[in-house]
């Protein structure tokens, strides 16, 4: 198909871990003249190659990839500031008269770089009251304060998820709103089609499997080693992400290594779960088999969807 001035104007590729997202951006970038913008929070990341299971510059297949390696490991991630380089990006394809194609399973990631989606700033001394208070008295209290402030955030935030509490709190006193009026909508900002890969639960989980097995063969652990040397200890976010957390557990003698290889697994399984469960919330997401069976059709089923896109 060649392109045309009705190409959808963007293309979204979303789903779990291990579904198959990366091939078929690069395939739908070839197809509608595109360039690929990583949504993968943990690929943002300098240095986090193996773990984040990064395409190599031959899968990449010539197809230009952004917002790769912009940050090092300490710094923490910003949803913000993905969605500002994210829309630069976009913008800049756009002009060109080019298809932006957004990959990646980070959810609130895709959502703030397409959608309407405000994020409030943070004040300092409030932020640090609000800690010192978690600090002392623990979740519980703060917990209650935020039932009673915006009942909604209270239902949806545990009572035990003091970081997100603190956060909830400190964004319904800057703005003077409930936290949940911050939180995403279906606005759109860019015309998008977005597909989702499916894999059923079994096939999913033995993918992953093996892709930790692949890991852990290629040297993630020599990679996590490399970068320990670079601060990613340090790294608020960084050192949270899968496999790499459960990597330094190991490398601090908290685990052996085969039950960081093993954790790492059944952590994964659980995010894919949630990942999951967030891209299904969305309507407007079009599912797409892609089981081994369906693998073959994938990249035509999901062309001829953003052709339709085009002609409805």
């Amino acid at each position: 198909m060649s392109r045309a001035d009705s190409t959808p104007r963007v293309i979204t590729v979303v789903g779990p871990t291990a579904a198959g997202k990366s091939d078929l951006g690069v395939l739908l970038a070839r197809r509608f003249d595109g360039e690929v913008v990583n949504a993968d929070s943990m690929q943002l990341y300098r240095g986090m190659d193996i773990g984040t299971a990064k395409l190599s510059l031959d899968e990449r297949g010539g197809v230009p990839h952004r917002l790769l390696d912009i940050w090092d490991v300490t710094e923490a991630a910003s949803v913000a500031e993905y969605q500002r380089l994210a829309r630069l990006e976009i913008d800049r394809l756009l002009a060109e008269g080019r298809t932006p194609v957004l990959v990646g399973g980070s959810g609130l990631y895709v959502k703030g770089a397409i959608d309407a989606l405000e994020f409030p700033g943070t004040d300092p001394a409030v932020r640090a009251r609000l800690e010192e208070e978690l600090d002392s008295d623990g979740p519980g209290p703060l917990h209650r304060r935020l039932a009673e402030a915006d009942p909604a955030a209270g239902r949806a935030i545990l009572p035990t998820n003091g970081r997100r509490i603190v956060r909830a709190l400190e964004v319904i006193e800057i703005t003077g709103r409930p936290f949940t009026a911050n939180l995403p909508g279906e606005t759109p900002v860019y015309d998008a089609v977005q597909i989702g890969v499916d894999v059923g639960r079994p096939e999913l989980d033995a993918r992953i499997a093996a892709r930790v097995d692949r890991m852990w063969e290629a040297g993630l652990v020599d990679e996590v080693r490399t970068l320990e040397a670079r601060g990613l200890r340090d790294g608020l976010t960084a050192s949270r992400a899968l496999g790499y957390q459960q990597v330094l557990a190991a490398l601090a003698g908290e685990c052996t290594e085969d039950e960081a290889r093993a954790e790492t697994v059944r952590a994964t399984k659980r995010f894919a779960r949630r990942q999951d469960s967030w891209f299904r919330r969305d309507a407007r997401v079009r599912w797409l088999d892609g089981s081994l069976e369906g693998r073959a059709e994938l990249g035509d089923r999901a062309s001829a969807v953003v052709e339709r896109a085009v002609t409805a």
